[in-house]
């Protein structure tokens, strides 16, 4: 009997383990190539495990739940239609070997030397916050508390924190000559002068529904931003009505002569990348007292996915693309996206992030930053509005084509004539389209 050993595949160069959230097959099932045999979360992003071909799932290595390494095996499959209750042990004629997976040593800075010795912190906190093995180890090893744990921003898939943000953290954490315990909300509540929550009352006729995992980790993620930036929002309205019509005009073309639908993302991304090399102090994150200013502009955007929760894939190098590159990016990484087919390193290193709110019919919004950027754009509808056209001849009222641009910025580093300049910046790119443009 042929059989073939399924191991956690290698998902991204900072990914060294998995956990496996779900089987969907079954001892003993029939299995076709490619179709998805099990649900697995890494730091940065979940992602499925399809078969390698047809045949029959005869053993689970592993269980919901654990923790496993790249490159361990984790399932046997039968690929010669052999019978479902044959013996695992049955003599193997031909099995794929994983391959060998070296160990990452952690090298980090000294030990604090702390009050009380930390106990084990679990893999989910409290909030629903996912901690690897490795983050454990090194929390438990430095006297991490889980409340202190908490308190650690991270740069991982919806704020989970890596190995990097640990040893990141604790230089500081050392500089400060003590241990910071993180107070409870309700502690952190009553100090700031806010009346802590009561617990809601549900009434027989209302539905209590749990937050899946990923919209825990979505939920930490936003309010670990808006505890550690001080947002401030400005807007801006721009005429696109020549972006519009070029679109119209050529989006046909486009789609015979290339293979890519032409939507309004790649284009709104191309004007934005421009305003960041004009302005590069966008294109910036914080570390602690320390401001990074990217040299690459990476730029995220926000994917709607149909469980109704939200992932941000990253367009990688979006500077050095032309129109069509970006194109085929943003539908390259959308499509994968909605069918969770992305990969941990599509979700990482973003300098900058685009959310498209007029996809809902929505006029502008006010998002939340993606840490640790320092500023996000979102993009209105485009509606057709009567609007004052000045004119040597005199002011004139026309139909034209607009929408709203809002900016959300850390004004811990971007202030208002800087982040007003940069939005203002975008609009002008937005209105001044050439509408007889010919190349992309």
């Amino acid at each position: 009997m042929a059989q073939t050993e399924i191991v956690m595949p290698k998902m991204g160069e900072s990914v060294i383990e998995a956990t496996i959230i779900k089987w969907l097959k079954n001892e003993g099932d029939k299995v076709k190539a490619d179709e998805t045999l099990l649900e697995i979360a890494t730091d940065k992003v979940d992602s499925e495990i399809p078969a390698p071909s047809d045949g029959i799932l005869l053993k689970k290595l592993c269980k919901e739940g654990e923790v496993i390494p790249v490159g361990k095996a984790i399932a046997i499959i039968s690929t010669d239609g052999a019978p479902a209750d044959m013996p695992v042990n049955t003599p193997v004629t031909e099995v794929k070997k994983a391959p060998t997976v070296e160990s990452v040593p952690v090298t980090a800075p000294a030990k604090v030397p702390s009050a009380q010795s930390a106990e084990p912190v679990s893999r989910f906190s409290n909030s629903g916050r996912f901690y690897s093995p490795l983050v454990r180890n090194i929390a438990q090893k430095e006297g991490i508390t889980a409340n202190e744990l908490e308190t650690i921003s991270g740069s991982g898939k919806s704020g989970r924190v890596t190995k990097t943000d640990m040893l990141s953290y604790l230089p500081t954490r050392q500089t400060n000559g003590s241990i910071q315990q993180s107070k409870p909300i309700a502690a952190m509540q009553e100090t700031a002068g806010v009346a802590p929550a009561k617990p809601m009352a549900v009434g027989a006729n209302d539905e209590i529904i749990e937050m899946d995992r990923m919209r825990k980790l979505i939920a930490d993620h936003m309010v670990m931003s808006k505890r550690v930036s001080p947002h401030v929002t400005s807007y801006v309205e721009a005429d696109v009505t020549n972006l519009v019509l070029w679109r119209d005009k050529i989006k046909k073309e486009f789609e015979k002569k290339e293979g890519e639908k032409l939507t309004f993302t790649p284009i709104f991304v191309e004007a934005t990348v421009k305003a960041l090399k004009d302005y590069p102090m966008v294109n910036v994150s914080i570390d602690g007292t320390r401001i990074i200013r990217h040299k690459d502009i990476h730029i995220g955007m926000a994917v709607a996915l149909p469980t109704g929760n939200l992932i941000v894939p990253v367009i990688r190098y979006a500077d050095r693309n032309s129109l069509l590159g970006l194109t085929k990016q943003v539908n390259d990484l959308a499509n994968r996206a909605r069918v969770n087919k992305l990969m941990p390193d599509d979700t990482q290193g973003g300098t900058f992030t685009i959310t498209n709110v007029g996809t809902f019919g929505n006029i502008m919004g006010t998002p939340i930053i993606n840490q640790p950027q320092a500023a996000i754009l979102a993009t209105g509808i485009i509606k057709k509005k009567p609007v004052v056209i000045e004119s040597p001849q005199g002011d004139m009222i026309a139909i034209r084509h607009m929408m709203y641009l809002s900016l959300s910025y850390d004004h811990r580093v971007v202030d208002g004539a800087l982040g007003g300049s940069f939005l203002k910046k975008i609009a002008d790119y937005l209105e001044s389209f050439d509408l007889n443009r010919n190349t992309w």
